[in-house]
């Protein structure tokens, strides 16, 4: 379970300089590659928890930047931390609800995105606060460049299976689909797994995972 509520964490995330302020998140759209002051392309993770999978990518791919997108101040405040300790330059954090993505990036801004282990929602009247739902993938729509990618693991097979079949009807296509990704060889090379990852392969949990574009 994650923890929601340390006392101060939300005055760090404040004065953060890894952190992209609330207030100015608005103006953001469209000014991504001037707040990282180059031209790389941008990926984002939305839902990063502690920030190891997009700590780790930012590390071994200087030349790409990333943002992560995490809306819990408890969860944020230690990605923070591991950045105190080994900060990188192309790596910005941003505290919100995944809801506003689109108000945050500009049309066509971001040329990667990674879902993973997302809040499954399991009530069927949630379905919609999905972030693989048709309504999210409306909005990635949005951002993500048209030859762009949208990446999502999960050891959680029903929210998979309701991942897969949102894709149709929301105008999406898979380029991958597997319902065991530690049993593939040629997707394991270079897989960068998050706590919640080891943690559930490591009790035999199947990790599926799937590719996507427009």
């Amino acid at each position: 379970m994650r923890l929601r509520n340390i006392t101060g964490s939300r005055e760090v995330i404040a004065e953060s300089p890894y952190v992209v302020p609330e207030d100015t998140l608005e103006s953001c759209p469209g000014t991504w590659h001037d707040i990282f002051g180059n031209d790389h392309p941008i990926h984002i993770e939305i839902g990063m928890g502690k920030g190891r999978f997009l700590h780790t990518l930012a590390k071994s791919n200087p030349e790409i930047n990333y943002v992560g997108i995490e809306k819990y101040s408890s969860v944020l405040l230690r990605a923070i931390q591991k950045m105190e300790e080994d900060e990188l330059p192309n790596l910005k954090f941003i505290r919100m609800d995944a809801e506003d993505i689109d108000k945050v990036f500009g049309k066509g801004e971001v040329d990667r995105i990674y879902l993973n282990f997302s809040d499954p929602w399991p009530k069927d009247r949630h379905a919609k606060r999905r972030l693989p739902s048709r309504q999210f993938l409306a909005r990635y729509d949005v951002i993500l460049k048209k030859e762009g990618t949208l990446e999502f693991k999960t050891d959680n097979r029903p929210l998979f299976d309701f991942a897969v079949e949102e894709l149709e009807p929301a105008g999406w296509q898979a380029k991958v689909i597997t319902y065991d990704l530690h049993s593939d060889a040629s997707l394991m090379e270079g897989n960068v797994m998050t706590e919640y990852e080891e943690k559930f392969s490591s009790i035999g949990n199947p990790i599926c995972k799937y590719i996507i574009f427009r």
